[in-house]
């Protein structure tokens, strides 16, 4: 049985979205109410490579909603690199807000390590 799945994860910045999306080649989200199969969501939808439903990011809770049917309408995978997409582009928004500027380094089993240059080192 199929059902929506929700996840505590705190996103919570839109730019930050639309950059990850930018990231992964994926189309701009768009803000609106869409369906899933077990109803709707209302948020920034990001539409995810072979996924049947998006995924919906509600910036006002954080929150994610999307229904995969258990990985049958869309692998979590995409969904996995989506959400490190989103914090690499979080960090470095913040860092630069911060003045700091940073370096990325993708790393063999796909993850990225993200290096923020503050004055006097790294952190």
């Amino acid at each position: 049985m199929s059902h929506i799945v929700t996840i505590k994860t705190e996103v919570r910045d839109a730019a930050a979205v639309r950059a990850a999306c930018g990231r992964l080649g994926l189309a701009a989200p768009t803000q609106g109410t869409v369906k899933l199969f077990s109803g709707e969501a209302t948020g920034l939808a990001v539409k995810l490579p072979d996924w049947q439903y998006p995924v919906v990011c509600d910036t006002e809770s954080g929150q994610l909603k999307f229904d995969n049917f258990e990985g049958r309408w869309g692998e979590q995978k995409h969904l996995d690199a989506f959400l490190q997409a989103y914090a690499v582009e979080r960090a470095k928004q913040e860092a630069r807000r911060r003045g700091h500027s940073t370096t990325e380094q993708t790393l063999a089993d796909g993850s990225i390590k993200l290096t923020v240059q503050v004055a006097g080192g790294a952190a």
